[in-house]
């Protein structure tokens, strides 16, 4: 799902992950005993919608049992114990969820994983989009690590309530003619902030300058931080400080709730309709249902997304060699990737299909979303979908994006000018790329 982009929803975060440190020693590094079903593990961050997926597969192969560690847990306390388990050798799920940020990384140690196409998935390579399949290969196209989830068209969410009460129009269509560039979406929010609404016109700075990031590379160089050679760029990459400039003029404005992303309070302002717009990647719905709770259902839609496009998230299932029953593990990650796994998988929490024939069957197509006003999402998220432009993400992307955002957030918190951030945020990455 991704990731991720990241996808951390703190408010849970500390639990989730007290419930993976205490279950790591019962994964696939330990033995089964008895006749009863093979237990496997899938660890997973955020929300990827798989629970009635599981209760199928389970139904169609009674030999096994499916146990589900880390729904909900945040990338940055995800990756680091996973990390720590294939370094170990043991602790690791059967099947892992790797987010595409930090694809590269795991692909460097490719030997810590199943290599997929010595197991028949080399017939699967048409069941998803040409770039996710090869997102998925070594180097050198000799090992597929991971099969593909979702991807990340991006759209924006927003409160109808709050833009009525700001006397700004509501119905979708003539929300996205509001905003066909950034510039429009700030002259938006500064009419927001003189509605005095007592609510922000967005969550946090640091998602809109990750969405500005990834579109404004999507569209030019197919790169953010690093180049394809695995070069850092992050100060010489034109995409990367026309996100910087164009999120400093939101944060001048005064357009952010300046709410943590993935943090309690971010979770709760959500809960207090504390902000009217959020940059909206298909599977940032799931995170807003359950985040804004029953009570918003309705008040939420989805309008377009201002510039041109944009993909931000979307993950990989992989099988760590540690795992004792690799070939049933094989399997679940074959029939969660499928076109019908992934259709599943976007009905229960809103992750966008990467596979062309769940695109484009009807499921999808037609999808609409009761939570978010009847809103087409299928259509909204879809339509492009199979045009969309992938970022490259390089071997210390996670690390890098967590320094430069660190320093839009200071910003954003008046501790630093924006000068003050960008000369922090250079250095900080460097400084993370070379550890």
């Amino acid at each position: 799902m991704a990731v991720f982009p990241r996808r951390r929803l703190a408010a849970v975060a500390l639990a989730a992950t007290t419930a993976l440190l205490v279950t790591a020693g019962c994964g696939s590094g330990d033995e089964q005993g008895g006749d009863g079903p093979v237990t496997l593990t899938v660890d997973v961050f955020g929300q990827f919608g798989y629970e009635q997926l599981y209760q199928e597969y389970m139904a169609a192969h009674p030999d096994v049992k499916i146990v589900e560690r880390g729904t909900g847990t945040n990338l940055d306390e995800y990756s680091p114990k996973l990390t720590q388990w294939l370094a170990a050798g043991r602790g690791a799920g059967d099947v892992v969820a790797i987010e595409e940020g930090l694809l590269v990384e795991y692909k460097a140690n490719p030997g810590n994983f199943v290599n997929l196409l010595d197991h028949g998935a080399a017939d699967l390579k048409g069941n998803f989009l040409e770039w996710k399949w090869n997102a998925g290969l070594t180097a050198d196209g000799k090992q597929l690590i991971g099969l593909g989830t979702d991807v990340g068209g991006i759209a924006m969410c927003y409160r109808k309530d709050l833009f009525e009460k700001a006397g700004l129009p509501t119905e979708r269509d003539e929300v996205s003619k509001l905003w066909p560039t950034w510039q429009d979406y700030i002259a938006t929010g500064e009419k927001f902030v003189a509605a005095k609404t007592g609510a922000s016109f967005l969550d946090a700075a640091t998602n809109t300058f990750n969405t500005i990031l990834l579109q404004n590379a999507g569209n030019t160089s197919g790169y953010s931080y690093y180049d394809t050679s695995e070069k850092l760029v992050v100060d010489s990459n034109p995409a990367v400080r026309q996100a910087w400039d164009t999120t400093m003029d939101i944060i001048d404005s005064g357009l952010s709730g300046k709410y943590g992303s993935w943090s309690e309070e971010w979770v709760s302002a959500f809960k207090q309709s504390k902000f009217a717009t959020i940059a909206c990647p298909a599977w940032m719905t799931g995170v807003i249902e359950q985040n804004a709770g029953p009570a918003a259902t309705g008040k939420w839609d989805i309008a377009r997304v201002p510039g041109n496009g944009g993909n931000w998230g979307g993950s990989h299932l992989a099988v760590p060699k540690q795992s004792k029953h690799q070939a049933e593990a094989i399997e679940l990650a074959k029939f969660l990737t499928s076109a019908k796994g992934q259709i599943g998988a976007f009905k229960a929490k809103g992750p966008l299909p990467s596979s062309p024939q769940a695109l484009d069957d009807p499921a999808i197509t037609g999808a609409t979303n009761a939570y978010f006003s009847g809103a087409p999402v299928g259509s909204i998220f879809g339509s492009g979908a199979k045009s969309l432009k992938p970022v490259y993400m390089g071997p210390k992307n996670q690390a890098v994006r967590t320094e430069v955002e660190n320093a839009v957030r200071t910003v954003e918190l008046g501790q630093r000018n924006p000068a003050q951030g960008w000369t922090d945020a250079v250095n900080n990455a460097k400084k993370a790329a070379a550890k």
